[in-house]
């Protein structure tokens, strides 16, 4: 339970962090081939993680990381979910009037400053919902544990749940016990988060 809590907390928190404000360079600052970076850097939502690991596994071995948890920290948060939240913060920035930049600009404030003070507190209800999928998926991993912790107290939930089976047989009561002590933090990421989510998928599309 901590190894997932942890793990989630981190990816979710640097996920949040890269993809507002890289979601904020495309959408506000001019810098050349943006969107061609934002195109290649897009595409790579297409490529499925399993084509990647193999690779991504034999770096990782050569620099001794395997059997630890940066492999399910550090790779996620530039991903496809990392780019899939640059994806969502782009999409939100782009709706934001220029004129709120502009007025900024006048008053002395740096893009970073401007970021911080203006933009990310409009974008509450999008961090808000990228927050509850990231920890979600996050929570639920399994091929990426697998393949890359032999150790079982280096374990996640995913994992843990999968020692129930055995040659013998499935301990059923005890799976389902498991499973409903591991749904609890789930749920209270939703509870906390549910009206800046909601209000998110209703402010959808609108400007």
């Amino acid at each position: 339970m901590f190894n997932s809590l942890y793990i989630g907390v981190l990816v979710t928190a640097g996920t949040c962090l890269f993809a507002s404000l890289a979601g904020y360079a495309f959408a506000k600052l001019n810098f050349p081939f943006k969107n061609v970076i934002f195109l290649m850097l897009l595409s790579s939502m297409m490529i499925p993680t399993e084509v990647t690991s193999i690779p991504l596994f034999t770096w990782l071995s050569k620099l001794n990381l395997v059997d630890t948890h940066f492999p399910l920290i550090f790779p996620p948060m530039l991903g496809a979910g990392g780019m899939f939240g640059v994806f969502l913060c782009r999409q939100f920035f782009i709706t934001i009037p220029n004129e709120l930049d502009e007025a900024a600009k006048i008053d002395g404030c740096t893009p970073l400053r401007t970021f911080r003070t203006i933009m990310l507190p409009l974008a509450t209800p999008t961090l808000a919902t990228l927050t509850i999928f990231t920890f979600l998926h996050s929570w639920n991993e399994f091929f990426e544990p697998l393949v890359y912790l032999n150790t079982s107290k280096l374990y996640t939930i995913p994992l843990a749940l999968s020692l129930f089976t055995n040659e013998a047989g499935t301990a059923w009561h005890l799976v389902m016990a498991a499973a409903v002590v591991s749904t609890l933090p789930l749920l209270m990421v939703f509870f906390f988060a549910q009206k800046k989510f909601i209000e998110g998928v209703a402010l959808t599309g609108l400007k």
